[in-house]
């Protein structure tokens, strides 16, 4: 009877040992998953600004995106050597809905391509906002959660500033 009552008390141990080393593995996978969104967020903002500062003609725009190069090559540097000190794998490019989103901007010019530009910031960057909200609330690395707390304000500074560059785009016509 005592040898039974052991070993159920052993099986039990093991099981929530395992339970919860899959939790950690779990919450590791919560910071692994901001990395590589963010950093693939981070590289298609700079390219994508990058091709509207060669494609705008509006002033607006152009401010925007001079803005956007500025801000997420900044924050890009600060993600991956973040990562790398956690040795987390940030994405070695953007992801294939902004490589998509790139290749039909490139085809693109004057009033058109500023709209989609413009639009596609305002999606992204309400993305970038939930996904930021979500690790500095989620996040398990205290300095991944602290980095994604100090970013939003930027973030947000940054939606605000293309929602009302679209809307100025918009009272121009």
């Amino acid at each position: 009877m005592l040898r039974t009552l052991c070993g159920v008390i052993l099986v039990v141990a093991v099981l929530n040992l395992a339970t919860a080393s899959g939790q950690g593995t779990a919450k590791a996978n919560v910071d692994q998953q901001f990395v590589l969104l963010a950093s693939a967020s981070g590289l298609a903002e700079v390219n994508a600004a990058n091709l509207a500062l060669k494609q705008t003609s509006d002033p607006a725009v152009k401010k925007f995106a001079e803005m956007m190069v500025h801000d997420h090559t900044k924050a890009n540097k600060e993600l991956l050597a973040l990562a790398d000190k956690k040795k987390i794998t940030p994405a070695a490019s953007m992801d294939a809905e902004h490589e998509k989103m790139a290749v039909a901007l490139a085809k693109l010019s004057g009033a058109s391509f500023d709209r989609e530009y413009v639009t596609g910031q305002v999606k992204d960057h309400k993305e970038a906002v939930a996904l930021f909200e979500k690790q500095a609330k989620d996040g398990q690395d205290e300095d991944l959660k602290g980095w994604a707390e100090k970013t939003l304000p930027i973030l947000r500074e940054h939606l605000k500033m293309a929602e009302d560059t679209r809307d100025k785009i918009r009272s121009d016509k």
